[in-house]
């Protein structure tokens, strides 16, 4: 299988051989035009179970179309997968993946079940295999600059933690109402803030509390709150939907002062982002330059088949499974009435 992708520089490593299991959204505009970028990258084959759609956006990259997932599993030409199919799907192809030999990134969340997202990575090193997780955002230099604000003192002692996320309704028929595929607006975007709170908080956070609204028809939730913990008393707050106005910002509020992100997970590309400081003293505006967070990524998964340095965690991922975990339990035993008030 051949694919196109950037000029490899000279003397650099050959081009991680990936193919795209499915040909979801999240594919064909971010992810694919970032392999293409990275030269570290090169789309060899996109698979889909519908046949026409594989050949429509094969065609676009210059690789091979293939019918069904199993054909790229079998073919060593490929090295690596990545797999944009729906939650529902993620173990069983993660699991098929890793068991014919392929490096895996997987959409977020990998799988919404601790103990299974244990037991693939537990296959993954037993393998020599890269098992990786796909938030993009994390990847944006904005963020690394908000930890360095923090830790230079900028706001003080950390108190607490609110992220939000809610993003308009999907047309009807779209997958997010389909429980049966892992619709639902917490696996699909609670999990942006959840991962936020966790990175700033610490590994021990936990769920103290959780109210889910659930769609009258489709049974999925679609909106939500919840409420965190850490050691020490330092609390998170999230919420999120999808039937809302768009909303996507995280904010951290200490001892001297509070720190803003807007837009905080999907950024507009090519333009610099902003972070907003706002001390007794006074407010400024903090100018971080444009990055590609998609590209960055990729590059960070190359990195990792190559046996580069990255920073790719498995703590993230189990630590997350572990939280959706918390939501639900902390879901189920909250009063019925709670789910006609939630966001």
């Amino acid at each position: 299988m051949n694919g196109r992708s950037a000029v490899t520089p000279p003397g650099g490593p050959e081009p991680v051989r990936i193919a795209v299991l499915g040909c979801a959204d999240i594919a064909r505009r971010r992810m694919l035009p970032a392999f293409a970028a990275d030269p570290g990258s090169r789309v060899v084959a996109v698979a889909s179970r519908d046949a026409s759609k594989a050949r429509d956006l094969a065609g676009r990259y210059g690789c091979e179309p293939v019918t069904g997932y199993a054909q790229v599993l079998a073919d060593p030409g490929v090295e690596a997968v990545y797999v944009p199919l729906p939650v529902s799907l993620h173990a069983e192809w993660i699991e098929r993946a890793l068991r014919a030999g392929k490096h895996v990134l997987g959409e977020k969340p990998l799988t919404p079940d601790a103990g299974v997202t244990q037991r693939l990575f537990a296959l993954a090193r037993s393998r020599g295999l890269v098992l990786a997780e796909n938030f993009m955002w994390p990847y944006h230099r904005r963020h690394r600059r908000v930890r360095e604000l923090l830790a230079d003192g900028a706001i003080g002692e950390l108190r607490g933690f609110t992220g939000e996320f809610t993003i308009p309704a999907p047309p009807p028929g779209n997958i997010r109402y389909r429980p049966e595929l892992g619709g639902g607006a917490l696996l699909d975007i609670a999990v942006h803030p959840l991962l936020a709170a966790w990175l700033h908080l610490g590994p021990e956070l936990e769920v103290r509390g959780a109210r889910l609204r659930r769609h009258p028809v489709h049974g999925v939730d679609t909106g939500g709150a919840v409420l965190l913990s850490a050691p020490g008393g330092t609390t998170a707050q999230v919420v999120f939907g999808m039937e809302h106005a768009y909303r996507s910002a995280y904010e951290l509020c200490g001892s001297e002062g509070r720190l803003r992100v807007e837009r905080a997970y999907a950024p507009a590309a090519g333009h610099p982002t902003v972070i907003r400081l706002e001390r007794p003293n006074g407010s400024q505006e903090v100018t971080v330059e444009s990055d590609d967070q998609y590209l960055n990524a990729v590059r960070a998964f190359s990195l990792a088949v190559r046996n580069a340095p990255n920073d790719l965690r498995e703590d993230q991922s189990l630590a997350l499974a572990r939280l959706l975990a918390g939501v639900h339990a902390a879901d189920a035993t909250a009063p019925a009435t709670a789910s006609a008030t939630t966001p």
